[in-house]
This record gives structure tokens, sequence and C-alpha cells, in this order.
């Protein structure tokens, strides 16, 4: 609620009755730790403009000089661990400090917990103004989960949150037990788990708002924000995972493995067939095969597969009723994705061998000088990111021959 709204709730209460919810307000603030101490103090100062209303009236029926009371509160100061940025007050600190508003005291500490946090992630960024601060863990769940929800492979693969250059052991489908003979030795058997290294590259974005921005509330902001950064830096992301180029940027899937006739189906004839999706299954290892999911883009799907029929003359695409998934492929999950060349599909086991990771979540800063002359607020956000092929054996490619 605004100071208004809350002013017009309270405009009639006695200056008892205010006194004591300043004294609740008061109490919540020092016992519980979870409390909306931005909401509370917006309340505090409705109370004190009504308070201060009250006794302006009084001064004016008795002549006497108007002596303003202020509510007295007291407040133990709060710390702040390394968590920080999952905090309220930190996400109100944020988003209060983009938008150029004034901090509280207890969202000026969480602030500059914040800071010290992010200054203590090795110099993962290079900021140009000191007004640079870490997405709060709120916001940025909140982006990863629209990007989840709204189709893709990103939702598909495996999302990481580790230190760049540090090797992650990963394991793949092992070899099965030999049948032993009693008395015998059994020599035991070398485990090689796959190890995924993951590098750290840039991803940049800019975009530019009106000044106006300062007059918006902080949920209208960070969903914007959300928009924003879902639409660019995560889309990104996505793109990278399938097409990357391995040069200033991730390796993705198509450029990463090396397709030859043991992990791949080239079709003839201008068009994929029901026999070069069974060939494609048949390639792909039963480890693998269990968590697998084909990926194609909308125009492969309409384009060539939808039509598609079996040796029995029925739909090899049956679509999913329950409107939950897309529908399935020889038993195997759909995923479609635009970010995949027309005529070509993967099949493969993406939730276990194909990753991202985001390990320092993604910095905002706001700079009011480069469109001075516009009345414009530009925002930057920067993320460190990277994308990798964990098992490239766990993956099959089907496309019509060039």
């Amino acid at each position: 609620m605004t100071i208004q709204e809350y002013f017009n709730k309270y405009q009639n209460m006695t200056e008892a009755d205010i006194q004591a919810r300043a004294t609740a307000i008061e109490a919540e603030i020092n016992n519980n730790a979870d409390a909306d101490i931005s909401e509370l103090n917006t309340e505090l100062e409705a109370l004190k403009q009504v308070k201060e209303n009250i006794e302006e009236r009084a001064a004016k029926h008795t002549g006497q000089k108007f002596n303003p009371l202020s509510l007295q509160t007291t407040t133990t100061k709060k710390t702040f661990s390394d968590n920080v940025l999952d905090d309220p007050e930190y996400r109100s600190a944020f988003f209060k400090t983009l938008l150029g508003q004034k901090l509280s005291d207890v969202e000026t500490s969480a602030y500059t917990a914040g800071r010290l946090e992010m200054e203590k992630r090795d110099d993962a960024f290079t900021t140009s103004t000191t007004g640079a601060a870490v997405i709060p863990t709120s916001t940025l769940n909140e982006v990863i989960s629209k990007a989840r929800t709204q189709g893709g492979l990103l939702q598909h693969c495996r999302a990481f949150s580790v230190p760049t250059k540090i090797a992650i052991p990963v394991s793949t489908p092992a070899q099965k037990a030999s049948w032993h003979t009693e008395g015998a030795e059994v020599d035991s058997e070398a485990v090689n788990p796959t190890a995924v290294v993951f590098d750290g590259y840039e991803l940049l974005k800019v975009f530019s708002i009106s000044a106006k921005v300062k007059k918006m509330s902080i949920s209208a902001f960070e969903s914007y924000l959300t928009e924003e950064l879902q639409s660019n830096i995560i889309e990104a992301i996505d793109y990278a995972l399938i097409n990357g180029t391995g040069t200033g940027q991730p390796l993705g899937l198509l450029n990463a493995v090396t397709w030859t006739a043991q992990n791949s189906v080239s079709c003839t004839g201008g068009e994929i067939s029901y026999k070069d999706l069974t060939k494609a299954a048949a390639l792909l290892k039963r480890g693998y095969a269990n968590g697998a999911k084909i990926v194609m883009n909308n125009a492969t799907l309409y384009g060539q597969i939808y039509s598609l029929l079996d040796n029995n003359e029925r739909p090899i695409f049956i679509s999913d009723p329950k409107a939950e998934t897309i529908g399935k492929i020889l038993g195997f999950e759909l995923v479609i994705d635009d970010n995949m060349p027309d005529n070509t599909c993967i099949l493969g086991d993406f939730g276990h061998f194909l990753g991202y990771n985001l390990p320092e979540g993604i910095i905002i800063e706001a700079s009011r000088d480069s469109s001075f002359k516009k009345g414009l607020i530009d925002f930057r956000a920067l993320a460190i990111a990277d994308s990798k092929v964990i098992a490239p054996e766990a993956f099959v490619k089907i496309a019509i021959a060039a």
C-alpha cells in the first residue's frame, strides 16, 4: 500500500490508537526477521502524517502553536549474512537504488552487504559505476522460471552454478556387472567419470527507458526487468546451447559434436522419413535413450514430421491431449526450439548431458549520463555464462542432406 492509502485508512483513529499501532510496528521490526521493512516504514510514515494532521487541527481550535510530535521507534540494527541476496531488504534496496529512490537505514545496510558480496566474487565483473549490484536471488529465480515456462531447450537442460575453470565430474552410464566364477579373482574396473569445465563468457545487454521510471513501483519495475532479462540474457544462453561457435561465446551442441555415420542420419530425397527416425533411435545407446527427448523447430515439426506415418499408416507424432507437453515421437518427448535450424532434429539426453552455467548471477548498473540529452536512464545487464556438451555420445542428429 502507498502512504496515501494508509493515511486514508487511519485518518479517523485517535492519537492513542495511532501510538498503539506504532508500538506494534516497532515490535514487529525488532522481533520478526521476515518482516517487510519497507512496507512497515511506509505505514509508519502514514501514521506520523495522521498524527500531525490531528495536532494541526487541534492547534487551530485552541490557538496554540503547533508542535509536531513524531512517532518514536527504536529498531535493532539488523545484520546480514553471505545470503543477503536472498533477503527481502536487499531486494527492496536493489530496486530502489536503480529507481533513484531513498533507502531506509535497514535497506542501506542490506545494500552495503550485497555490494561486499559482489566484491567477494573474485572480480568476475568489471563495473563502470558505483551503483552496480547483483540481482536479488528471488528476481533471478523468476527470470529462469519464466524462461522455463516459455518452452525451448533451456528448460530441459542441466543448470549449474559453479565457479568457472573448475572440473566437475559427471557420471555416465556404467558398464554392466560380470558373471563371477566362484573363487576366481575379479579385477576392479577403473571408473572415469566425464569432467565438465565451464569457461566464463560475458553476456551484455544495454536498454534505455524514460526517466519517469522513478515513479514506478518496485513490483512493476521488477516485472519489467524480469521480462527484459528473460528475453535477452536467457534467450542468448538458449541460442548458444544449440548454435554457439566457441569463439567469444559457448560452444553449442551442433558445433561441439563431431557428426559421423555413427551418430547422425543424413536424410535423402529432401525430407525426413519414418525410417530415418527409427534409424536414429537405433544409434542412441540404451543408457542415454532412457531420458532422451527430440528437439526441432516449429517449421520442421509441421513441414516434415507432423504428416509422417508408420508402416501401419498411423501418425508417428502423438500430440498430448492434456497439453502438459507438446507430444511424442516414437515414444520420445518432443521439444520445440526455434533456435534449431530447419530440417534438423537432435535426439538425446539433454537433462543430464547438456548444461549451462550462470555462476555469478546477473549484475545490473544504471547510468543517467549517456542519455542525458534524451531524458533517458540506461540500464546495463552483465552476466558470466557458458554452456557445455557433457557427453557427445548422448546425442544423435537427423538432418536432410544438403
